[in-house]
């Protein structure tokens, strides 16, 4: 197996402290260096679009309920802060891609969805974006990433049970 940057930082813990058990630091900061270098790789087909991942997910939530949200769920939806969401939206609306609109009964909920626009913008990038993805993947074969999957997921629901977060 080929030395990791989280490797080298085990082996100077171990040098000056030989007892401690870094097998948690092991996995979370693997876990964690691999989440901030997909977070830095650039999403060219958004970037090109100009969208960043934030935004995307706002729209690709909207479109894979295929309803209007309220800005609450579309939080929840995309485990973003109001404010981010609020932020989003207005940049959003100011390109066109989404619409807001009132409730009858209760003028201080908004329901938002996308305009033909945000929705044709969404079904030709989310294949650009799925194929980035699998390019930035391609390292791993189909079983890796699988069992990859499979292990993060059964870490995801383990968490989401002790941690709290959990959808649905």
């Amino acid at each position: 197996m080929t030395d990791d940057i989280v490797a080298a930082v085990v082996r100077q813990w171990h040098a000056v402290n030989p007892e401690l058990d870094t097998g948690p630091m092991e996995l979370i900061g693997r876990i964690n260096r691999c989440a901030a270098l997909l977070q830095q790789a650039e999403d060219a087909p958004l970037r090109a679009a100009g969208l960043t991942r934030g935004e995307f997910d706002l729209l690709g939530a909207m479109r894979r309920n295929d309803r209007e949200l309220t800005p609450g769920e579309l939080a929840r939806e995309t485990f973003s802060s109001g404010a981010a969401v609020t932020k989003r939206l207005r940049s959003l609306q100011d390109g066109g891609l989404i619409a807001r609109r009132s409730d009858a009964r209760d003028r201080r909920v908004a329901h938002v969805g996308l305009t033909e626009e945000g929705r044709a913008l969404v079904d030709r990038l989310l294949p650009e974006q799925l194929a980035y993805e699998r390019s930035v993947l391609s390292g791993l074969d189909e079983r890796s990433r699988e069992g990859l999957s499979d292990q993060l997921s059964e870490l995801l629901v383990q968490l989401e049970g002790r941690l709290g977060g959990a959808r649905r």
